[in-house]
């Protein structure tokens, strides 16, 4: 314990050492700038892992009570709803198209609320086509949401590395200036100008490498639930043309 206090304490004084030499403009503010951006990152992806496991979660719920109905809008009917599943989302939509399309052909949708499931009605291929419609439009727009600010987490991973490096570069440009300026110069005068271009170089690192992992990670999930919502609405509508699809024979 005692040892890594020991080994911490000498790398914060570095650092800080290289903060305090740094250039205002290419040091201390592009430090600021990457500060803010990993900790806007640490928040995208703190709250995006919670929304996803809050939506992995719900659509578990959601397909356990779908299967064990005995009609694909006996859920629907009973107006249960899952408010954190994009899976319901797709559902929903897809439920409230047929009761658009029932009304088309003269059929009042409150009958399917008032009479439930015992009146037969049928539709035909066109009208099933604009139900697969309504749930590919829903999957898309789930999609969006899910995807939503995971461009932040990709800019910050591939543009902090350049950000710290335009900072260095111009920090050691400032210095080798400053060099210039006053003739011959000892290492003891150069190198606190050095260490102060590179703290933007690690200052990115710190900010890069999170992001990168975060995204990966957070993407793949996004991936998952993109599968399961396909799978959904291809289960789905497989259910919906065996109950309302008109015998073409």
């Amino acid at each position: 314990m005692n040892m890594a206090l020991m080994m911490t304490q000498p790398v914060m004084a570095d650092v800080l050492f290289a903060f305090k030499n740094s250039n205002f403009v290419s040091g201390k503010l592009f430090v600021f700038i990457l500060l803010v951006v990993s900790s806007y990152a640490w928040a995208v992806m703190v709250t995006k892992h919670l929304e996803l496991r809050r939506a992995k979660k719900a659509a578990r719920q959601f397909i356990a009570s779908f299967r064990k109905e005995q009609h694909p809008l006996g859920l629907f009917l009973k107006r249960q709803p899952f408010p954190e599943s994009p899976l319901f989302k797709i559902y929903e939509s897809a439920c409230s198209a047929i009761g658009v399309e029932l009304e088309s052909r003269g059929s009042e949708t409150a009958e399917l609320f008032v009479h439930g499931l015992d009146r037969e009605l049928k539709l035909n291929p066109y009208q099933i086509t604009a139900v697969r419609n309504a749930a590919e439009r829903t999957i898309a727009d789930q999609a969006l949401l899910l995807e939503e600010r995971m461009g932040f987490l990709s800019t910050a991973a591939s543009a902090a590395p350049l950000l710290g490096l335009l900072g260095t570069v111009w920090g050691v440009m400032d210095t080798f200036s400053s060099m210039a300026k006053a003739g011959a110069a000892s290492i003891g005068d150069v190198a606190p100008g050095i260490s102060g271009a590179l703290i933007t170089t690690a200052a990115a690192l710190v900010v890069a490498i999170p992001s990168a992992v975060g995204y990966n990670y957070l993407a793949n999930e996004i991936r998952t639930l993109a599968v399961q919502m396909d799978n959904f609405a291809d289960e789905f509508m497989a259910a919906v043309q065996r109950e309302f699809l008109k015998d073409q024979g």
